[in-house]
């Protein structure tokens, strides 16, 4: 499975906010530039965080974006599906069915063993991403990173 360069940019800035002081904020523009990425692209995937509760946007010359609730309530797989949705990026289009091998009906009354082994696989991606929040990371994190990333980001209150 491959995701899209905006994934990783999203969980970076959830991650990247969760480091601020509680109440500060940062813009759209301050985080493309902390991680130069393209502000506007930034922009919108950081809008369907919001939309999703994941991040609050705060209006105003103060604003920007926060995190929308504790990074303990924040899973990876919440950002993830944010921006990239919840289906399995598998489909299964039965193709056992047709051409020269194609397989009787009777024995395609239940599904297929390649979709159910992928939807094991994406279940498990999920689950492992359900179990991990930006408390956890935050946790990995060198003990230096946050002090450096307010330093660096410029948010404000």
């Amino acid at each position: 499975m491959k995701l899209p360069a905006s994934t990783e940019w999203v969980l970076h800035c959830a991650t990247t906010l969760a480091q601020l002081e509680p109440g500060a904020t940062a813009s759209a523009a301050q985080l493309a530039e902390y991680y130069d990425v393209p502000a506007p692209y930034l922009a919108k995937q950081l809008q369907a965080l919001v939309k999703a509760g994941v991040l609050a946007a705060m209006t105003g010359p103060r604003g920007g974006f926060r995190l929308g609730r504790a990074a303990s309530d924040i899973t990876l797989l919440q950002i993830v599906e944010a921006v990239d949705g919840a289906s399995s990026p598998y489909e299964c289009r039965e193709i056992r069915q047709r051409g020269r091998g194609a397989l009787p009906p009777e024995d395609c009354r239940s599904i297929c063993v390649i979709a159910e082994k992928m939807g094991e696989a994406h279940a498990a991606w999920r689950g492992s991403l359900a179990g991990v929040t930006l408390a956890d990371i935050l946790a990995s994190l060198p003990e230096s990173a946050p002090a450096r990333t307010r330093s660096r980001i410029g948010a404000t209150r």
